[in-house]
C-alpha cells in the first residue's frame, strides 16, 4: 500500500493550501519561510510569491526549485523590489517551455548572488536579456524545426554567473557572451569549455572586457564621499550603457535614487573613480542649489540653454566651496574649437552653448567670440553678487539664445563634436510642468490661491509660425497666453436650450441611435463575470494530461462604445459681434446657442470634449480662453463661462490650433477631432501679407494630421470659399444661412463622429 499523503500541520494552512504542494521537504521549511515573507512582502506581493512557488512545484523538477525560491525570494524582494518577480518568472517560463527546463535549478541557485551584485531592477533585466539570448541562440534543433536539444553552454554560464558579474560590466558581459555564441554555436564541447571559463579563448576575452572602474566595487567609498562633502545621501542605482544604442542613458536622480553607469573607464589623467566623484558632485550641487522652474515658458532651444547655464552655475558654486573640484571639472569638460563648426551649414546651438559653458568655468579659455565673452562676463557679474537663483540664470540663458539665433539653427545637421559633457545629468529635476493635469484644473488651483478679481493666466507658451516665402518656420514667433474664461450667468444658457427645445428633442432621437448599446465578449480573462466553457474544458484536459493549464478560463463583457475626444475651438475675434443680416442677433449670440446645443448633445453621448476660444492682438498676445476642460462635466460652471463669451481683437488661427492640439494630442482616444468655428479668414494687425496667416493655418492643419488629429472647419463667412479650402482642403462646411447654425452645428458633429 502506498504511503498516505502527508498532512500539513503548520501555522499557515491557508497559505499552504494556495501553494497546492505535497513535498515533505517543502512542508518542513514552509512556516519558517512564511515568517520572513510576511515581514517583507505586501499582500499583493505575497499572493504573487505563493503563485510563483506553486508553479515551481508543478514543473516536474522535484522540490529543489520551490525550496530555493521560498527561502531566497523575500531577501531578493527587499533588494530589487517586488516588480522584479514577473521578470524572474518570465525567464523561468521561457526556460520551462524550451528544452532547457533542467537549467531552472541552476538559474534560481545563482540568482541571489547575481542580484546582490547588480542590486537594481534595470541591471537585472539586462542580465536576464543576456541569459535568454544565450539560451535562445544555442538551443539546438533538427533541420531548423522546433528546438529539441538544450543549450550546452547555459548551465555552465549560470554556474559562473556570480563570478562573471563581479568582474564585468553588463555591457562587457554581453560582449563576452555574444563572442562565445558566435564562435562556438556549432561546437557543444567547446561551448561548454568557453562558458565554464576553461578555454584560453574564454579567459582572454574576459580579460579584454574586464576594464574600467565598476560602481559595485566602489559604492561604499562613493557613499562616504557624498555624505562627508555634501552632507547628502541617496541610493545608487546602476545602469548599463550597452543595451540602448540609439539613446544612450545619462546620469540622473529622482525620488528613487541616483542613476549612474555601472562602469566608468579612465579618461586621460582622470581615473574612473574620479569620474564618479565628478558626476556625484554635479548632482549634489543641483540638489543643494537648483530650484525647479516651469518648462512651459521656454522653447526647446531655450530649455537647452537654461540647462547648460544652470549646470555651469551649480558647478561654479561647487568649485567656490571646494576648489579642488576645478581641476576635475575642467579635465572632463570638452573644449570645442571656436572655428570647428560652420554655422552657415550646420546647426551650431550646441557648439555655442558648450563654448559658453567652458568660458564661464575656465578663466583661461581660448575663445574670442564677442557673444561668448559678453555673456560669460554677465554670468560672473551675477555670481559675484552671491549664489544667484535658477530663474535669474534662466533669464540670462534665454537672452543668449535670442541674441545669437541664426536661421541655420533649424537645420537637421547638428554639430556634435566636443559638445557632450558626459558627467552632467539630464536635468529632469529642474523642470515643472503645467500639463501634469487638465489645464482647467491647474487654472482653478491658481485662481483659488490668488486675490479675488485678479486675472489668472499661465506664463506664455511660444510657438513657431510658418513663413511661406522662405518655406521655413519662424522659431518662437507667437506667444500664447492661456486664461480661464471669466464666469457669467449660467441661467442664460438654460434659456437658450429651452428656446431650442423642439430641436433638442429631434437631436435626442439621433443621439439614442448613436449611443453604444451592443455588448462585446472579452475572452481569456483570469477574472471575469462568467466561465468560458470552451477554454475551461481545454484547461481541464491540459491539467489531466500533465501540462500547465491556462488560468484564463473566464470572460467578461463590455459595451461596444465610442472612443472619441473632441476639441471645439471658437474664433472670438471682433467681427463676431456683427449683426446677422435680417436679424437682431449677433454672430456671437448665434454661436452661443449653437455651442450650447452641441455641448448638451456631446454630454448625452458621453464623449470626452473640451471648449476653448481664442483671439489675438499681434503675435505677442494670442489669448486662449478655456471654457470647458475634458475632465469637467457639463454643469453650471461651464455654462456660466459660455454665457460670458465676448468678442474682440483678431484671428491668429494657426497658433490657436497648435495650442489646442497640445492638449488634445495627449488624450487617449481612438479618434481625435478638432472643430474650428470661425466667421472669417486668419488675420492680425501686425501681418501685412494677407496670405501669411492663411498659409500658416494651412501648415497647422498638416501638423494636426501628422499628430493623428482630424480637423474640420465650420465657417460663417459667405465668401469663405475663396480661402477656406486652401487651409482645410475638403474638411470644411460654409453655413450661408447663419440663422440655422444652432441646428447645423450639432448635426455636423453627429455626422463626423457616427
Amino acid at each position: 500500500m502506498a504511503d498516505p499523503k502527508p498532512t500539513y500541520q503548520g501555522q499557515h494552512p491557508d497559505h499552504w493550501k494556495r501553494l497546492n504542494n505535497s513535498f515533505q521537504e517543502v512542508m518542513a521549511v514552509f512556516d519558517e519561510c512564511m515568517v520572513d515573507a510576511l515581514k517583507t512582502l505586501t499582500p499583493e506581493g505575497l499572493e504573487a510569491y505563493l503563485d510563483a512557488a506553486g508553479f515551481l512545484g508543478r514543473i516536474g523538477r522535484g522540490p529543489t526549485p520551490i525550496l530555493i525560491f521560498l527561502s531566497e525570494w523575500p531577501a531578493l524582494a527587499r533588494l530589487l523590489g517586488e516588480p522584479a518577480l514577473p521578470e524572474v518568472m518570465g525567464a523561468v517560463h521561457r526556460m520551462f517551455r524550451s528544452p532547457n527546463g533542467s537549467a531552472i535549478v541552476g538559474f534560481l541557485q545563482s540568482l541571489p548572488a547575481v542580484a546582490r551584485r547588480l542590486h537594481s531592477l534595470g541591471q537585472l533585466r539586462d542580465y536576464l536579456a543576456v541569459m535568454l539570448e544565450l539560451m535562445d541562440r544555442t538551443t539546438g534543433s533538427i533541420h531548423g524545426h522546433q528546438a529539441t536539444f538544450p543549450s550546452p553552454g547555459l548551465p555552465e554560464f549560470l554556474a559562473k554567473a556570480p563570478f562573471l558579474v563581479s568582474q564585468l560590466s553588463m555591457e562587457g558581459l554581453r560582449k563576452w557572451v555574444v563572442y562565445g555564441i558566435r564562435y562556438y554555436d556549432d561546437h557543444p564541447e567547446r561551448q561548454r569549455d568557453y562558458f565554464s571559463l576553461q578555454s584560453a579563448d574564454s579567459k582572454a576575452m574576459l580579460q579584454r572586457e574586464r576594464h574600467g572602474t565598476l560602481l559595485a566595487d566602489h559604492e561604499r567609498k562613493l557613499d562616504m564621499y557624498l555624505r562627508a562633502l555634501w552632507q547628502d545621501h541617496h541610493y545608487f542605482v546602476p545602469y548599463s550603457t550597452g543595451f540602448d544604442e540609439l539613446r544612450k542613458p545619462v546620469p540622473y536622480y529622482d525620488a528613487l535614487g541616483i542613476r549612474l553607469p555601472d562602469v566608468y573607464d579612465d579618461r586621460g589623467a582622470v581615473s574612473g573613480i574620479d569620474r564618479y566623484r565628478a558626476a556625484l558632485a554635479h548632482m549634489a550641487a543641483h540638489r543643494r542649489w537648483t530650484t525647479p522652474i516651469f518648462a512651459d515658458n521656454y522653447s526647446p532651444f531655450q530649455r537647452m540653454a537654461v540647462e547648460v547655464m544652470e549646470d555651469s552655475r551649480v558647478e561654479y558654486l561647487a568649485m567656490r566651496e571646494y576648489p579642488g573640484l576645478r581641476r576635475l571639472f575642467l579635465a572632463l569638460h570638452p573644449v570645442p574649437g571656436e572655428h570647428d563648426c560652420d554655422p552657415e551649414r550646420e546647426s551650431a546651438v550646441r557648439h555655442r552653448l558648450t563654448m559658453l559653458s567652458r568660458a564661464v568655468l575656465d578663466p583661461a579659455h581660448p575663445y574670442q567670440n564677442p557673444h561668448v565673452l559678453e555673456f560669460a562676463a554677465r554670468f560672473h557679474e551675477i555670481m559675484a553678487q552671491g549664489e544667484s537663483a535658477t530663474q535669474e540664470i534662466a533669464d540670462l540663458a534665454a537672452l543668449f539664445v535670442a541674441r545669437t539665433r541664426r536661421q541655420s539653427d533649424q537645420s537637421s545637421k547638428v554639430y556634435f563634436k566636443d559638445t557632450e559633457v558626459d558627467y552632467r545629468d539630464d536635468n529632469r529635476h529642474m523642470w515643472r510642468y503645467y500639463e501634469n493635469s487638465d489645464d482647467e484644473e491647474q487654472f482653478e488651483e491658481h485662481r483659488q490661491s490668488a486675490d479675488e478679481g485678479e486675472l489668472q493666466s499661465l506664463p506664455p507658451r511660444h510657438y513657431p509660425e510658418w513663413d511661406y516665402n522662405t518655406q521655413t518656420y519662424r522659431p518662437d514667433w507667437v506667444s500664447v497666453y492661456e486664461v480661464l474664461h471669466p464666469p457669467g450667468d449660467a441661467a442664460e444658457i438654460d434659456r437658450l436650450l429651452q428656446k431650442h427645445d423642439a430641436l433638442a428633442k429631434r437631436l435626442k432621437r439621433l443621439l439614442d441611435l448613436l449611443k453604444p448599446q451592443q455588448k462585446v465578449r472579452i475572452r481569456y480573462q483570469e477574472e471575469g463575470s462568467e466561465l468560458d466553457l470552451d477554454v475551461a474544458l481545454r484547461s481541464l484536459i491540459d491539467y489531466k494530461s500533465g501540462a500547465v493549464p491556462d488560468p484564463r478560463i473566464n470572460m467578461s463583457h463590455k459595451n461596444d462604445g465610442r472612443d472619441i475626444a473632441v476639441m471645439l475651438l471658437l474664433d472670438l475675434s471682433e467681427s463676431l459681434g456683427n449683426k446677422v443680416p435680417g436679424s437682431d442677433q449677433t454672430l456671437l449670440e448665434l454661436s452661443q446657442e449653437a455651442v450650447s446645443l452641441l455641448g448638451w448633445a456631446v454630454e448625452q453621448l458621453g464623449d470626452s470634449f473640451a471648449i476653448a476660444g481664442f483671439h489675438s492682438n499681434t503675435r505677442h498676445e494670442v489669448r486662449y480662453l478655456h471654457i470647458k476642460g475634458y475632465s469637467e462635466p457639463w454643469d453650471d460652471t461651464v455654462k456660466s463661462r459660455l454665457a460670458a463669451m465676448d468678442s474682440g481683437y483678431s484671428t491668429r488661427m494657426g497658433a490657436a490650433m497648435r495650442h489646442a492640439a497640445h492638449t488634445l494630442e495627449k488624450r487617449k482616444a481612438d479618434k481625435k477631432l478638432m472643430l474650428i468655428l470661425t466667421d472669417g479668414e486668419p488675420a492680425d494687425i501686425d501681418s501685412k501679407d494677407p496670405r501669411m496667416l492663411i498659409e500658416d493655418a494651412r501648415k497647422a492643419v498638416q501638423e494636426l494630421d501628422q499628430q493623428g488629429i482630424y480637423s474640420y472647419c465650420i465657417n460663417l463667412d459667405p465668401k469663405a470659399d475663396e480661402y477656406v479650402s486652401d487651409i482645410f482642403g475638403k474638411q470644411y462646411t460654409v453655413i450661408d444661412n447663419v440663422q440655422r447654425l444652432p441646428e447645423k452645428l450639432p448635426q455636423l458633429f453627429l455626422a463626423l463622429t457616427k
